[in-house]
């Protein structure tokens, strides 16, 4: 009798061995191909569209064991996929970054195509494979191809089939709807700006599509897109309703096992059909339970859609006068936060300290690769003289050149760039200039040369959230403001604005042309 039970025991571990993939079935590894493919594309910035050699002027194509360490997302991937000692991960070359960032324009369709080409093949030559993790963004904008992300999955689909899980992390600022989980199993999205958990989101992943590949979790899955759109500096999670919002994510995921909730948030500077919030929600095989999670976190975010969009920040006047209050009370280091430059040349801050005398500044950092490829030419060498206007070059938002006289501090290679200067004048100032936006989010980036940063008492920052990492949450700030910008430009809170061609603002909290109260 005992021996009879034992025998049907083992048969239905066997039955139950058949429902897994082939590599668990034989007892060998799951083969996991790891991608990435990154861009915050700002299509209203004047730095003109990132084509192929955009996307490899700051390093080459990444290949093999390099796309394995590319980022948090990854890293976080590849540390939970070893834990475990069951997958092989294949990275797949990947393109890395574009030059300038999120300050370049639209992507171009062909660069598009030309790297997703030879992914595809690099895919094709891997097979079989039993899974694909996808280290995106989210806020990628490519012409003529609305939803990039989700024609990502969707090609890729098309390569390994219906039954090979595919699972990607993305930033909460990415723009997306229900299209990329139709062609994907799962989606994870920081739930901190700054982005603190992107390390733990590239866990989260490899932990569910083992699940999945395990044969232990059947992805059923829900999308809300709330019809609300927010500009980035309102997204900052260390307040209320911002942290609220991933509060009650968070409180899904504790009462039930096995659910994922994630919310992004958009990026406004996309001028794309999918723009805006969304909620993604994945459980395993109860697809009542992520439509209802999906319903309520749609309806929460919708009843506090006031508080979260409605805020106001000083003009650069006003925020220097708060700035030499909090220095004459002993409150500094001061930091003002530039939230609206996306292309990183603005001067209305820079000329408002000059004119009221502001000693001690540190800016960090304003674009002007003309001025770099004038100094470039002269060849200048630290100590020569500095006397040149700077910056406001872009346009009418940029504000006006600033002239400035002092003198070259330090001339040469830096954060990926060949060449950026930092200039001493004034009062004991410093002036960094870079050859594209650079967004400084802790002072030891600035601490470089023989510049200290703890011999400043005002620092300039062209950021919105994430300089809170170093100078906010860790109490090094005494006094923080976030500087708007005038006139209706983009970058500000003022996206009504601009000149959408493809998101559909019209219809989106709070500048649709009516309420849906």
């Amino acid at each position: 009798m005992r021996l009879t039970i034992l025998l049907l025991l083992l048969v239905v571990a066997l039955l139950q061995a058949c429902n897994n993939s082939e590599s668990a079935l034989l007892n060998e590894p799951f083969r996991v191909a790891v991608l990435r493919y990154q861009h915050e594309t700002c299509t209203f910035c004047p730095g003109g569209d990132a084509d192929i050699e955009a996307w490899t002027k700051v390093r080459p194509v990444l290949k093999g064991k390099e796309v394995l360490e590319a980022g948090s997302y990854i890293r976080g991937f590849v540390k939970r996929a070893k834990d475990y000692e069951d997958i092989e991960l294949i990275g797949i070359s990947s393109p890395y970054t574009v030059f300038g960032g999120s300050s370049r324009a639209w992507n171009t369709e062909e660069s598009f195509d030309h790297f997703m080409g030879k992914m595809i093949q690099e895919i094709k030559s891997q097979m079989p494979l039993d899974g694909v993790y996808l280290a995106l963004h989210g806020a990628m904008a490519v012409r003529n191809i609305p939803r990039p992300e989700a024609e990502i999955a969707k090609r890729i689909r098309a390569v390994v089939g219906e039954n090979v899980p595919i699972v990607g992390t993305f930033d909460l600022h990415g723009n997306e709807d229900e299209e990329f989980l139709k062609w994907a199993d799962g989606a994870f999205v920081t739930k901190r700006y700054p982005h603190y958990d992107a390390f733990l989101q590239g866990e989260r992943a490899a932990h569910y599509i083992r699940q999945i590949m395990r044969g232990d979790y059947e992805p059923t899955k829900a999308s809300r897109k709330p019809p609300i759109l927010t500009p980035t500096v309102v997204q900052w999670t260390g307040q209320s309703p911002s942290m609220d919002i991933m509060e009650r994510a968070r409180r899904w995921e504790s009462r039930h096992p096995d659910v994922f909730v994630s919310v992004f948030y958009g990026f406004p500077w996309s001028d794309v059909p999918d723009v805006g919030i969304a909620v993604h929600v994945m459980t395993n095989n109860d697809q009542v339970l992520a439509d209802s999670i999906a319903d309520d976190m749609q309806d929460y975010i919708w009843r506090i859609r006031e508080p979260l969009v409605n805020r106001g920040y000083p003009m650069p006047g006003e925020a220097v006068d708060l700035s030499v209050s909090a220095i004459v009370q002993g409150k500094t280091p001061v930091v003002l936060g530039d939230y609206s430059d996306r292309p990183g040349d603005a001067t209305w801050i820079l000329q408002e300290l000059i004119n009221k005398g502001v000693s001690k500044i540190l800016y960090g950092t304003l674009r002007d690769e003309n001025a770099l490829d004038l100094l470039t030419k002269q060849n200048a060498q630290v100590g020569d003289e500095f006397d040149m206007a700077v910056g406001g070059f872009t346009g009418e938002q940029a504000g006006s050149p600033v002239r400035i006289q002092g003198t070259i501090r330090y001339f040469g290679p830096k954060w990926g760039y060949d060449k950026i200067a930092a200039i001493e004048w004034g009062d004991e100032n410093m002036l960094i200039l870079t050859p594209a936006y650079e967004q400084v989010t802790t002072p030891g980036q600035l601490r470089f040369a023989d510049i200290e940063p703890n011999d400043y008492e005002v620092f300039v920052v062209k950021s919105r959230v994430h300089f809170r990492r170093g100078f906010d949450e860790t109490g090094y700030a005494k006094t923080i403001h976030v500087v708007d910008a005038p006139g209706p430009w983009f970058g500000t809170i003022r996206l009504d604005a601009l000149d959408y061609q493809y998101a559909p603002i019209d219809k989106l909290y709070p500048y649709q042309n009516k309420l849906d109260q």
